[in-house]
């Protein structure tokens, strides 16, 4: 039975031009589906994630577009891209908001410290893969200052004094009782 060349020449296409391939669909076509979804949904976590890929992926482009001469002489280059596309695109990752948290925007908030700190290596392990910790004080603060304002905030913070100020017994005194000092 003769071989079918004609089926191995096409894959070995397909093999070769894999990058040439996947790349439009992982880095256009998928991001442009997810874009639209998000919008649909009104999801604010989705809504950051797709506008964070979308701006990372502007600085690839303009970074491909000002070094095209010199990623010429790295036929690795498509398919670095390719994986770094997919480490910022699948959500089980989260790289685009890993990338912009830690990268761009330090940068954004503020020009002239981020500036003098480009080549900051920290002392901590990268993680690289990172999972989404609603948890983070940090993170939740300021999420809840986005949405609600400072003010909010303030009034929170009020309402707890209060709180533990009744919780102590209250009244007008103006000194604060320590459980030590009733220790026998």
């Amino acid at each position: 039975m003769p071989s079918n060349s004609g089926d191995d020449n096409v894959l070995q296409i397909l093999i070769k031009n894999f990058d040439v391939l996947a790349l439009p669909l992982v880095a256009l076509v998928y991001p442009l589906y997810a874009s639209v979804k998000a919008i649909e949904t009104k999801s604010l976590a989705e809504d950051e994630q797709w506008l964070t890929y979308w701006v990372l992926y502007a600085i690839i482009s303009l970074f491909e577009l000002i070094f095209s001469k010199l990623l010429d002489w790295f036929p690795i280059w498509p398919f670095l891209k390719l994986i770094g596309i997919c480490w910022l695109v699948l959500p089980q990752f989260n790289g685009a908001e890993h990338v912009y948290r830690h990268f761009i925007r330090p940068f954004y908030m503020n020009p002239q410290r981020a500036s003098t700190n480009i080549w900051y290596v920290p002392q901590k392990k990268l993680n690289f893969f990172p999972k989404r910790d609603d948890d983070d004080i940090l993170t939740a603060a300021e999420k809840y200052m986005e949405k609600h304002g400072t003010d909010a905030v303030e009034r929170m913070i009020v309402r707890k004094d209060s709180y533990e100020r009744g919780r102590r017994g209250g009244g007008s005194n103006d000194y604060m009782t320590f459980d030590d000092d009733y220790r026998y």
